[in-house]
């Protein structure tokens, strides 16, 4: 493995900062990338691998990360190895939800090209090529002057969103990379008279112009580097050098901990492994496990008052010797009385469905019940089951032959009948896809107006389908085509849309559900069964749908039965075999997901509830407001007593009160990029990216959006700056504007995001052509919760835009484009200076008008900026 010298983007450094980068930059540079030092270990495990691993890592030596390298040499098995390489390339996928892994095939083929025209993966152009991709341009310098040279033109690369250029001289049978410490001298053929003095830069260049073949790109090339000057190329090379970051690094924790293998000196945990397929789902059949360990073998841990018996379970299944199938529970059972009336706790870890029964159940073995969803063929299947207390493994390996079920199959034999009996009911639910239902999503993204929807249907007995709207039953249809026609309104609201299928008997087959204009961004989890109305006596099996962010990653899935966590799932399907108690009080079942980055979202469905229970919808209001003072500075020192919150004229109880100075923020920068935008674009561009290198931290996020007769998403929400830095680049001025579309569009990005969020828009002008009209953009603004700040560069668009920031709580600023920087640099104040309210509001009425908000402050000179409003 080779290592690189790299130089960390700073926004602003001192002079003897500079300094001190600079000597650090030549020192790095002064010789060559040296070879990686391994560990003995390491060279001891790279050594004992297989040769197309070996290959393999000599391969990706450049863009592996430590903690991946790490993980692989601990891989004991090649189909582990093999799954490894699959998942190290699914994780850098750009687009996952296509069949094509666009940077796998790219990557693979400058591999290729290393190794055919370059002669090896070491030589400088190699790497270059396999971290920087093909240059844009190429120039093979054959000129007395100089050594022989190849110039490589970049318009930008993954390492680096900007032009540069870079110059490699032959050294015996090798290309290497010039670098300026060297000094110019060496790119020149002294023995042929080639010309070393480079203080004349102006009359270096018009001798190379005039002497070589593509002397004016040489000319070009030599003097952008010149220009840099050492720190500023060297400062450039360290970029392009240093290693791709990876977003999704925790995949190598997960992936690490699937192994089965026992640890040395284990102790054997006595377990029987049984083995039944009671169903299926969809077109796959259902293969249940149960181990059955023995009471008086499983330790019990005491804490606070609660014991409990705590087992891992980590499974493997192979097909045709490739691994196809992993998964991780974690059981957690109360013994004895201590918690009787609960159902069983089992935490299922990169994995679907788990179940079981409590400590205190019956029997004399603890049943842990898995479940995995396969289709009908032949595997192998290997399970390492340890008892957490008492440090004790079992493991078994089994081959199976998973059946074609044509319907549902007895449980397992009765080694537990009691938990055989239980679990019948939730194993019946597995049968529910054998008729198959799914609306079909319509292309765009943005639905409004009439919209016909089609459903695509399989199986026999669909006697009708009812469509509901928002939970509002608006038609149903007795035979096929199954579809809707629906009129969504003139603005893209979020909006959810069920079809239900029946057999005659008014038995419900199956359904689906989508949600029409949720946005990229939406998080959301829904709780598909248990449903409301349906009766279960002895167990259900719950099923949770999750709508991730585009980007995002599902960390994992929490069900609690009343407040009891029953299971934790860390990878799809969201499926849990659940334990109903006897009858008393009412209970519920709730779940909860998260993402990597902490944020969550929930759902809740009462079980086996009475007709008469009502569920009240409270609405909770989160206020993001700004203190300012006559002068339009913040203030700080607000406290909760000094402020009054009215809704419509009522005065709120005011629940929750901070200073939200570093709370993370979702910004999006809408610029506009129409024709009369020509002259101050640059300046305009510039200021938006100053901005947001001053803004974004590594918890933030930022989209841009440019606009002239159309809205255009140049960069989706990231904290990468060199991304939005690219997204920005080579913007043209041309055509027309649609401010109000532009708007819609904007907001319409924000659905489903969380927490701070706000929207900042430069414009020069009036909406010119957009289909969305000026009343409509305001009540969508009003309605997304998003503060958006406005910035007129001429006096035309300024009186709307104001008017539209205010009722969101922003400001609407009126400026030219030398002054941008400082408007900025108030909003980025108003955006740390913050305050959260929150309170539950007291209307329970259920309308759905526009409630107007008012926030008052009990100090003179201040005013309180917060939305106008907004609609329940």
């Amino acid at each position: 493995m080779t290592s690189h010298p790299s130089a960390s983007r700073s926004r602003k450094a001192p002079a003897a900062a500079r300094a001190a980068l600079f000597a650090l930059a030549v020192l790095l540079a002064a010789a060559p990338p040296a070879a990686a030092e391994y560990t003995k270990e390491q060279e001891k495990a790279i050594a004992a691998l297989p040769a197309q691993y070996r290959t393999w890592l000599e391969e990706v030596e450049l863009i592996i990360q430590d903690e991946e390298l790490t993980a692989f040499l601990a891989l004991a098995e090649d189909y582990q190895r093999d799954a490894f390489v699959k998942r190290f390339w699914r994780v850098r996928d750009p687009y996952q939800d296509t069949a094509r892994n666009e940077y796998q095939d790219s990557y693979e083929e400058r591999v290729l090209v290393a190794r055919n025209e370059y002669g090896g993966m070491d030589e400088d152009r190699s790497r270059m090529l396999l971290l920087n991709g093909r240059p844009h341009g190429l120039v093979e310098v054959r000129c007395n002057l100089f050594k022989p040279l190849e110039i490589w033109f970049y318009a930008a690369s993954p390492q680096f969103p900007y032009e540069f250029v870079l110059i490699f001289y032959r050294e015996g049978s090798r290309y290497r990379l010039w670098r300026p410490f060297e000094g110019i001298d060496q790119l020149f053929d002294t023995l042929m008279g080639g010309r070393r003095d480079a203080q004349d830069y102006g009359g270096l260049l018009r001798q190379v112009q005039y002497e070589c073949k593509d002397g004016e790109a040489i000319a070009a090339a030599l003097g952008r580097v010149l220009a840099e000057g050492q720190l500023g190329y060297e400062t450039l090379l360290g970029r392009i050098e240093e290693r791709p970051e990876l977003e999704q690094s925790e995949w190598v924790e997960t992936f690490a901990s699937y192994s089965t293998e026992l640890p040395p000196d284990a102790r054997a945990l006595p377990a029987e492994l049984a083995l039944a397929f009671p169903g299926r789902h969809q077109s796959r059949t259902v293969l249940e496990g149960t181990l059955a360990v023995p009471r008086q073998a499983a330790a019990v841990a005491e804490l606070a008052g609660s014991r409990t018996h705590n087992f891992v379970l980590i499974g493997e299944v192979l097909r045709e010797g490739e691994l196809f199938d992993s998964f991780r529970y974690r059981f957690d059972l109360p013994v004895d009385g201590a918690a009787a009336a609960e159902p069983a706790v089992a935490t299922a870890e990169n994995g679907a469905a788990a179940g079981g029964a409590t400590a205190n159940g019956h029997g004399d073995a603890l049943p842990l019940v898995f479940h995995r969803y396969l289709r009908p063929g032949d595997y192998r299947l290997v399970v390492r089951l340890e008892d957490l207390n008492g440090g004790g493994f079992f493991r078994a390996e089994r081959e199976i032959a998973v059946p074609e079920v044509e319907g549902a199959m007895p449980p397992p034999p009765p080694e537990d009948p009691e938990t055989a009996r239980l679990l019948a009911e939730a194993n019946a639910f597995l049968d529910a896809g054998e008729t198959a239902l799914q609306i079909v999503p319509p292309r765009d993204a943005i639905q409004t107006g009439y919209v016909r929807f089609d459903t695509l249907s399989g199986g026999d007995g669909v006697a009708r389908v009812a469509f509901a709207l928002d939970g509002d039953t608006v038609l149903t249809k007795t035979r096929p085509p199954y579809s809707v026609e629906l009129d969504l309104g003139p603005v893209p609201h979020p909006r959810t849309l069920e079809a239900i299928a029946y057999d005659a008997e008014g038995a419900e087959l199956a359904r689906d559900t989508l949600l029409i204009n949720a946005g990229a961004n939406r998080f959301a989890v829904e709780l598909v069964e248990p449903r409301a109305g349906k009766t279960y006596r002895d167990s259900l099996t719950a099923e949770a749908e999750v709508q991730v962010p585009d980007g995002k990653t599902v960390e994992r899935v929490e069900l609690f039965w009343n407040e009891t966590r029953i299971a934790t799932l860390y990878q799809e399907p969201w499926t849990q075999p659940v334990i109903v108690p006897a009858e008393g009080e009412i209970a519920y079942l709730r779940a909860v997901a998260y993402l990597t980055d902490g944020n969550s979202t929930e759902d809740l469905v009462f079980v086996n509830a009475p007709d008469y229970l009502e569920e009240l919808d409270v609405q909770f209001v989160e206020l993001y407001a700004t203190a300012l003072d006559r002068e339009g500075r913040p203030v700080e020192g607000i406290g909760r007593a000094d402020l009054t919150v009215l809704e419509d004229g009522v005065a709120q109880e005011i629940a929750r009160f901070e200073t939200v100075r570093d709370l993370p923020v979702h910004v999006t920068v809408l610029l506009d990029v129409s024709a009369s935008m020509e002259e101050r674009l640059a300046g305009a561009r510039d200021a938006a990216v100053g901005f947001l290198e001053a803004t974004i931290e590594p918890k933030d996020r930022a989209a841009v959006i440019t606009f002239n007769d159309h809205p255009n998403l140049a960069v989706k929400f990231t904290n990468d700056l060199s991304a939005i830095g690219a997204g920005l680049s080579g913007v043209d001025a041309e055509r027309g504007t649609s401010l109000y579309d532009a708007l819609v569009f904007g907001l319409y990005q924000f659905n489903g995001v969380k927490g701070q969020r706000a929207m900042l828009v430069l414009s020069d002008g009036k909406d010119e052509s957009s289909r969305f009209t000026w009343e409509q953009a305001l009540e969508y603004a009003r309605r997304a919760g998003v503060t958006v700040y406005t910035i007129a560069l001429d006096e035309a668009a300024h009186k709307r835009l104001t008017t539209l920031a205010e009722a969101t709580g922003g400001r609407g600023f009126l400026t030219t484009a030398a002054e941008l920087p400082a408007v900025y640099a108030a909003i980025e104040q108003e955006l740390r200076s913050k305050y959260l309210i929150a309170y539950q509001s007291a209307n329970t009425s259920g309308d759905t008008e526009f409630r107007r908000v008012e926030v008052r402050v009990a100090r003179p000179g201040v005013e309180i900026k917060t939305m106008q409003g907004y609609y329940p």
